[in-house]
């Protein structure tokens, strides 16, 4: 009876396994059809955007929730800096599992637990306890971009997955207006906990569409390819990729530190309350928008140099920056152009150095990990500013807080100038 049972068993996972197979085959080829393109593409976008709606909102409504709970700024920061370390941290983990198992199913598990957390966040008393409840959120956002890219490369040509990055990552800047702009509403007409619970609802439903309607990749097991009798895995952690690394970090110092703290910049520099201060961060995602567009243009002038791209928006993030620093106190509006500026210039940096420089490794067979280690360290940039910001600002005050944005971003420009040679020998290599 117990042999039978088994036999059965055995004969019924293996009929699934050819079905998963057949599938993989007939569902994982390039698509060529505009409309079904165009689906994939909104697919992704609208499951990047929810992304971000249960990942900002907390830094979105940081300085209200200091408001309402009593807790320090540096007690609350403590939660946004633990969920980018675990994002960071699960960069890696999410890009080596995207390498091996279905990404589908890792976006889907990625979705669910995020709603989870940010459904539990509002029940929180105290603030270890949210650190806790948003470290487990961050590392469920580390899901979703390393799988959405290997899926990416999967089932689009080259010119389909550069508008893919674009569009995508666009998506997530229209899921921070939409954070900016509702969250004084509910707000107002509710209180700061529904934030967290709206945005786990838009998840769950999320989820739901994406199970629907995303489909399965062939699993590729990960090896390094020999050329010439030499292994493409080693050249993976040259000087060339850590010097990236570390200008992909001040990257994320710039992007995510100045996107969380600038309404508190604003309202404690202007005297301007905390809703308001909010609404101002609308600005800086709609000119994140309009720099990675114009990074795409710029890039496609030269095609095979992203670095180079890179560089020109570190260098006019540089100069935004050293306006923000000389008419920081004399202006509301202009500190927020400013600001907005340098934050939409990061965004275009982010797109050069996230997005489209997988592609190039992909000889090594391993486009979900290389993705994973690119995001990684664009959190763990996040993680130093978001506390790193906090404790300067309130111990040395904003105007020296401002100054290292300046540094930083020129930092960004050197090294990115640094390394255009050597990556330009590395592509040709590709």
């Amino acid at each position: 009876m117990l042999c039978r049972v088994l036999r059965h068993l055995t004969e019924a996972l293996l009929c699934q396994e050819k079905r998963w197979k057949d599938m993989d085959t007939l569902e994982t080829q390039k698509l060529h059809e505009p409309s079904k393109i165009r689906g994939v593409i909104f697919l992704f976008s609208a499951a990047y955007l929810i992304s971000y709606l249960t990942r900002i909102n907390f830094g979105a409504i940081i300085s209200e929730m200091e408001l309402q709970t009593g807790m320090a700024r540096s007690l609350l920061s403590q939660a946004v800096t633990a969920a980018f370390v675990t994002y960071g941290a699960g960069q890696l983990v999410s890009g080596f599992l995207g390498d091996r198992i279905q990404p589908k199913q890792l976006v889907f598990f990625g979705l669910l637990l995020t709603a989870s957390m940010n459904m539990l966040i509002p029940f929180c008393g105290d603030p270890w306890l949210m650190t806790a409840v948003w470290a487990v959120n961050g590392f469920a956002q580390s899901l979703m971009w390393p799988p959405m890219v290997r899926l990416m490369v999967t089932l689009l040509n080259g010119e389909d997955y550069k508008k893919a990055c674009f569009v995508v990552t666009c998506a997530g800047s229209v899921g921070t207006v939409l954070i900016y702009l509702a969250s004084p509403l509910i707000i107002t007409v509710f209180s700061w906990k529904m934030v967290f619970g709206f945005c786990s609802i838009a998840a769950i439903i999320m989820a739901i569409f994406w199970q629907k309607n995303c489909v399965n990749v062939p699993i590729e097991h990960a090896a390094p390819k020999v050329v010439g009798g030499k292994s493409h895995s080693n050249g993976l952690f040259s000087p060339l990729l850590i010097a990236i690394l570390f200008a992909i970090t001040l990257c994320g110092i710039l992007r995510d530190g100045v996107t969380t703290w600038m309404p508190s910049y604003i309202s404690e520099t202007y005297n301007l309350s905390s809703t308001t201060s909010i609404l101002t961060g609308v600005i800086m995602p709609i000119f994140g928008i309009a720099c990675s567009r114009l990074a795409m243009i710029v890039y496609r002038k030269m095609p095979v140099n992203p670095i180079l791209c890179a560089g020109i928006f570190f260098g006019v993030g540089s100069v935004a920056a050293l306006g923000i620093n000389v008419l920081t106190g004399s202006s509301a509006a202009a500190s927020v152009g400013l600001t907005a500026v340098l934050t939409g210039c990061m965004h275009g940096v982010n797109l050069m150095l996230i997005s489209m420089l997988p592609p190039f490794f992909q000889k090594k067979g391993n486009i979900s990990f290389i993705s994973g280690l690119l995001n990684s360290f664009v959190y763990i940039g996040s993680a130093i500013s978001t506390s790193g910001i906090a404790l300067i600002s309130e111990s040395q005050g904003w105007g020296m807080t401002v100054f290292l944005w300046m540094l930083i971003a020129v930092a960004g420009t050197i090294i990115c100038a640094f390394c255009i040679p050597g990556w330009k020998k590395f592509a040709s290599e590709e």
